[in-house]
């Protein structure tokens, strides 16, 4: 396929074979190096019955199942568009959360190594059962997948503000628990409350440099200031909806005489029994995660009450993993719109209605999580912001996990955050390396091209202190 840079930042995929749009790639050519595998990716996803505009792809774009990480598509709900599961991936909703402490670096210093050996006890974390949350039954369960952090502040787990500054008010509408099967149900029932593992974290991070204060004033950001970011989803309850979607899918696409090239972006009609089977059940994983990362939240802070004395109040929490019904002009109309982001994050610009009123003013908050030793960074969305309002997610990987581990020692991990002052706190250091600043992109270039391709402003750039890791 020819690759034409159209404008700096910005690459083009004509339309060719089977695509019903072209395919548009934010990038520098040094992010797209050994990425023809996911910009094929790209093409595929350009078949999908009903898609509208491009298929994009952000900075931080790796190869997925089906879409690539880093993929955005918006199908025409109203023409036959279709939803895939793997436009929105197995981690349904994961996302990322962060907390701004009310105290800066130099008052926690005395306090960081009580602080991470707190945060090590009280978050369950790794890839099989446990959580901070004993549900008493299946019943609870449904009502955490309906209610989502709205239903775990109820509770008690949190405060009112946290909702307010939660994506969807803290629960996705439409949930539908009938369309969440027995195994999925199963695997969520032990793990609410919990990171997971891989990639997954719970950070506590310094604001290293402000890039604009008014934005950051109404975040509730200052220079020097403490922080705490969570990055986890919906674990294996999630997992388990995307199979067995996929699967029902797979089988029901003949039907609606729907081809595509990878079988793993099986796909039907939003509006057919199919779709909104998934996308009720998907609903319902999104609430899982948006709990999951309340209930640590709630975790987190009574750590850092105990060890500190310090208070953590919610700056924002955004998922990266979902496909949203919204509305967006398409060719000078405003259509009803499927849109799925796999690995990529929204970024309403400032005055959407969506937005809580005190953020009206500057935008979404955007969440960017480094890995470990690298920085993390806040954003914003910007006016005329392209992509459906949407941006990157992360750094994105280089390397799988077997050529991190193969690449470098737990021994060495340790002794360069060690050197770096990091506090880190992982289950295990055995398979930490899978996760190493070496198996992914440069966050600062990924970020830095998101701004210049104009899909998000900067806002605060953050560095690690201490990291608790699955």
């Amino acid at each position: 396929m020819e690759l034409v840079e159209e404008r700096p930042y910005r690459f083009r995929i004509e339309r060719h074979g089977d695509m019903r749009v072209p395919g548009l790639v934010f990038a520098s050519r040094q992010l797209l190096k050994d990425a023809e595998k996911s910009l094929e990716q790209v093409v595929h996803v350009a078949t999908l019955p009903g898609i509208v505009g491009a298929s994009y792809a952000m900075p931080d774009i790796h190869w997925g199942y089906g879409f690539p990480i880093g993929g955005v598509a918006a199908t025409d709900v109203d023409e036959g568009g279709v939803v895939s599961p793997g436009g929105v991936g197995f981690d349904i909703s994961c996302g990322v959360r962060l907390l701004a402490a009310d105290c800066d670096r130099a008052e926690l210093r005395p306090a960081l190594l009580a602080v991470m050996d707190g945060l090590d006890r009280a978050i369950p974390r790794g890839a099989g059962p446990g959580g901070v949350w004993r549900l008493d039954g299946p019943r609870q369960l449904e009502r955490i997948l309906q209610g989502g952090s709205r239903y775990a502040v109820e509770q008690g787990h949190g405060e009112e503000r946290d909702l307010i500054r939660c994506e969807d008010g803290g629960a996705v509408a439409d949930a539908d628990v009938t369309r969440v099967g027995p195994r999925a149900r199963e695997r969520g029932l032990g793990q609410v409350g919990s990171l997971g593992s891989a990639n997954h974290f719970l950070e506590v991070q310094q604001v290293a440099r402000v890039y604009d204060e008014r934005a950051a004033a109404a975040f509730g950001l200052a220079e020097g200031q403490v922080c705490v970011m969570i990055h986890c989803g919906s674990r294996g309850l999630g997992h388990q909806i995307c199979t067995d979607h996929v699967r029902e899918m797979g089988r029901a696409m003949a039907r609606y005489g729907i081809t595509v090239p990878d079988r793993q972006l099986a796909c039907t009609p939003v509006d057919s029994p199919e779709g909104r089977a998934y996308l009720g059940a998907m609903a319902a994983a999104a609430n899982y995660g948006r709990a999951n990362r309340q209930l640590l939240t709630d975790a987190a802070r009574r750590v850092f009450e105990r060890a500190a004395g310090v208070r953590l109040s919610l700056v924002y929490d955004v998922s990266h993993n979902l496909a949203k019904i919204e509305t967006h002009p398409v060719d000078g109309t405003r259509r009803r719109l499927c849109v799925h982001r796999k690995g990529a994050t929204r970024a309403f610009p400032p005055g959407h209605p969506d937005l809580p009123r005190d953020l009206r003013g500057v935008g979404q908050p955007v969440l960017i999580p480094g890995t470990m030793g690298t920085a993390s960074y806040v954003l914003a969305g910007v006016p005329g912001g392209g992509a459906f309002a949407s941006t990157c997610h992360g750094a994105g990987r280089t390397m799988s996990r077997h050529e991190a581990v193969r690449t470098i020692t737990d021994r060495q991990l340790r002794a360069r955050l060690e050197r770096d002052g990091i506090a880190a706190r992982p289950l295990s250091w055995r398979g930490l390396p899978e996760e190493a600043p070496e198996a992914y992109k440069d966050v600062d270039a990924v970020v830095a091209v998101a701004e210049e391709a104009g899909l998000c402003g900067r806002v605060a750039r953050l560095v690690p202190l201490g990291v608790v890791k699955g």
